[in-house]
């Protein structure tokens, strides 16, 4: 089954909790705090393989998660941070936010790599809060939580030249007479179900990459027939051969049609270099009434017009030859840029305050990235550690905001996971 399309659920690993101990030898007096820091926890990448020819393996499995970073532990002891864990994806395969729908990669080159969820950091010993003037902090931080989202995974398949038509053109036939591709072939409509690759090579041993895309019919772009579902693809081909059936009551029209379609699906499509093949040339029809309509209207449009069968493979060598020739004058395309690791927000330090209900009590909701990490990395079992998360609160500004929003002692404050009381 051909899966060209996933939704999956991806979360980096925790950070390692820091630990606050001290230490106990003989003959050293006092001691002194020698808590270590907790281990990274393992990022979720995603890496583009061009041995991959579709997203199948993420349609059974959908959550993903990545290993943990250890606890630190005495005599400074940092924690192991975890592997990272690898998601292996085809080439040209496009990944956006699930729930924004934001672009966060285009992975089109062979092993790019996008870290699309970083893990967390781990946690601070309390040997790291040492100073001149608290020699024995018993504060520490608990590991950074992952980061976690939903994300969809789109294929367009990368393919030097896209083929085009309507529904029993020939273009799976084409695609096996020039190619090793072995794509099903029957003598009705829509027998192609997926979209089908094939290297073509030259005898100069160059090669370029042929893609049949299931037929398309009037409509296409809204959702008729199989056209909404493969037209993502044509978006990757640099040159499309538009196949035209010489045993159709109107090649022409057919022609009009289809690039309306490609036209209304993606304007830039209409733009794309465009070859114009009139199959089936072994008919006396498409021979001696067809071919010249279409040498004419092709010229009109300033396209370049060819007649073949693929059958018989009556003009198909120099067809290939032809397409390399127009792929060869086309300009370079442009690399791939770098990708960015997907971190927090810019405005990470910003917060808001709502109320909400919880078990039919008034609640103040505080929201935001930085404070509901630090709130989560926090000993609340230790007292130095609450109230350095207070100190926090009260630089940040959250505090005299939710005074001034109303809060009053004993009032339910939430942030994150954590149920707190307010105490002034």
């Amino acid at each position: 089954m051909f899966v060209d399309q996933a939704r999956i659920y991806v979360r980096s690993g925790d950070g390692g909790d820091g630990m606050i101990g001290f230490r106990r030898e003989k003959y050293v007096p006092l001691g002194g705090p020698d808590g270590g820091d907790g281990g990274r926890g393992g990022d979720l990448i995603l890496v583009a393989k061009t041995k991959l020819s579709g997203l199948a393996m993420y349609h059974h499995k959908t959550h993903y998660r990545a290993a943990n970073g250890a606890h630190g532990g005495k005599s400074n002891k940092t924690g192991r941070s975890a592997s990272a864990l690898i998601l292996e994806v085809p080439t040209g395969t496009v990944v956006r936010d699930d729930e924004t729908g934001e672009l966060l990669a285009d992975l089109v080159e062979p092993d790019q790599e996008l870290v699309v969820a970083p893990g967390g950091r781990g946690g601070r010993g309390n040997a790291r809060f040492a100073s001149s003037t608290n020699q024995a902090p018993r504060v520490a931080e608990r590991g950074e939580p992952g980061a976690g989202r939903w994300i969809r995974l789109e294929l367009k398949l990368i393919a030097d030249v896209g083929i085009v038509g309507v529904p029993n053109a020939g273009k799976s036939t084409l695609l096996s007479v020039v190619s090793a591709a072995r794509p099903k072939i029957a003598d009705y409509p829509f027998t192609t179900l997926q979209p089908n690759l094939g290297v073509v090579e030259l005898e100069d041993y160059q090669t370029m990459v042929w893609a049949d895309i299931p037929g398309l019919i009037e409509g296409a772009h809204a959702g008729a027939g199989l056209g909404h579902d493969f037209l993502r693809h044509i978006e990757r081909t640099r040159l499309l051969i538009h196949l035209l059936d010489g045993a159709s009551e109107d090649p022409l029209s057919d022609w009009e049609k289809i690039d309306q379609e490609l036209a209304l699906y993606n304007p830039e499509l209409a733009r794309r270099p465009q070859v114009v093949v009139l199959n089936k040339l072994d008919l006396e029809d498409a021979a001696l009434l067809w071919w010249p309509a279409v040498q004419h209207a092709a010229a009109a449009r300033g396209l370049p017009a060819l007649a073949i069968s693929a059958v018989t493979g009556q003009g198909v060598r120099s067809m290939v030859y032809r397409v390399h020739q127009m792929l060869e004058e086309l300009p370079a395309e442009a690399t791939a840029p770098e990708l960015p690791i997907i971190r927090l927000p810019a405005d990470a330090d910003a917060f808001a305050i709502t109320q909400e209900m919880t078990d039919d009590v008034s609640a103040w909701r505080v929201s935001g990235a930085r404070i509901e990490r630090l709130a989560a990395m926090t000993y609340w079992e230790f007292s130095e550690s609450t109230a350095r998360f207070q100190r926090i609160l009260e630089r940040m500004g959250i505090a005299s905001a939710l005074r001034e929003a109303g809060v009053q002692p004993g009032d339910t404050v939430l942030i994150g996971d954590e149920v707190l009381e307010w105490n002034d």
